[in-house]
């Protein structure tokens, strides 16, 4: 069993971006710039926010913060977003999900600029991707396909089951692993909550993407021997022992899963930090194209 360390492959992202980012620095040239907007005070959305500003300083990006009272009006945010949208020193804009209940996600991620949409939820970023031409992906399914890059997973013929059916994740690592690419051309099933059989299914799959949001969902007797396992499962368990006073829990069982498989995923240490990998990857790319 080998672990598919986020950190490492994380760093490796971020060590090329540094070393573009210089190169276009001693070329007189424009530096990235991502602009963040959060709307509210979730703890998670405000970890999450301040650790991707966080990373941009660390390769060099130029980054802008734009917070707003949870009260703040729908018009309010897409105002800011329109003129980040005209901003030509802006390269990326994201917005961090979720949003209050008053504020339309569809709405907010309608408006920004498909050339700025560096988190790829826009619908011209999503038509790009299933039709196979370049665009931006959506950054953590984006972030598991580098992993598996990274580690030279050969995943041509294998079966891949997808857990999970979100926008966000489900729906789009789908379409890429089916692709003619590589890391791609998976035989993909994706799975949800009206699924029969699920345990069934997953016992075929070569490859299991667990994105529910459902702590320790996934169990071993669900995984063959040699399956590789992605958790990309986020959620947040109290824990007394811990300072913050919660744990980080994955979708995946992991202790008792990881022993069958031949690669999985930490939680955390694993898809997250790839997820920042891959958003820091788009603005690269949103400031040097044309």
């Amino acid at each position: 069993m080998q672990i598919l360390d986020g950190k490492i492959v994380s760093q490796a992202v971020k060590h090329e971006l540094k070393e573009k980012t210089r190169r276009l620095i001693e070329q007189n040239k424009k530096v990235p710039h991502l602009a963040a907007v959060l709307v509210g005070n979730d703890g998670a959305s405000e970890t999450y926010v301040a650790s991707k500003i966080k990373n941009c300083e660390e390769i060099g990006f130029k980054s802008s913060f734009y917070r707003f009272d949870a009260a703040t009006d729908e018009a309010t945010v897409i105002n800011k977003i329109q003129e980040l949208n005209n901003d030509k020193a802006v390269d990326g804009i994201l917005v961090q999900l979720p949003l209050p209940k008053h504020i339309s996600e569809e709405k907010i991620i309608n408006i920004i600029n498909p050339a700025k949409d560096v988190d790829g939820f826009h619908p011209v970023s999503v038509g790009k991707m299933v039709q196979g031409l370049p665009g931006f992906v959506s950054a953590t399914p984006y972030g598991i396909m580098l992993m598996l890059e990274h580690y030279k997973i050969d995943t041509a013929g294998k079966h891949a089951v997808v857990i999970g059916r979100s926008n966000i994740v489900g729906r789009p690592i789908s379409v890429l692993l089916s692709q003619n690419t590589n890391p791609g051309n998976c035989t993909v099933t994706l799975c949800h909550s009206r699924t029969q059989n699920l345990k069934e299914i997953c016992l075929q799959a070569d490859i299991i993407v667990a994105a529910l949001g459902k702590v320790a969902f996934l169990t071993a007797d669900m995984v063959k021997e040699n399956a590789i396992v992605i958790d990309v499962g986020i959620t947040r368990v109290a824990d007394t022992t811990k300072k913050s006073g919660f744990a980080i829990k994955g979708d995946v069982d992991f202790e008792n899963v990881a022993p069958k498989c031949s690669y999985i995923t930490p939680v955390p240490g694993g898809v997250g930090l790839m997820t920042i990998a891959a958003l820091l990857k788009n603005t690269y790319t949103a400031c040097v194209s044309p």
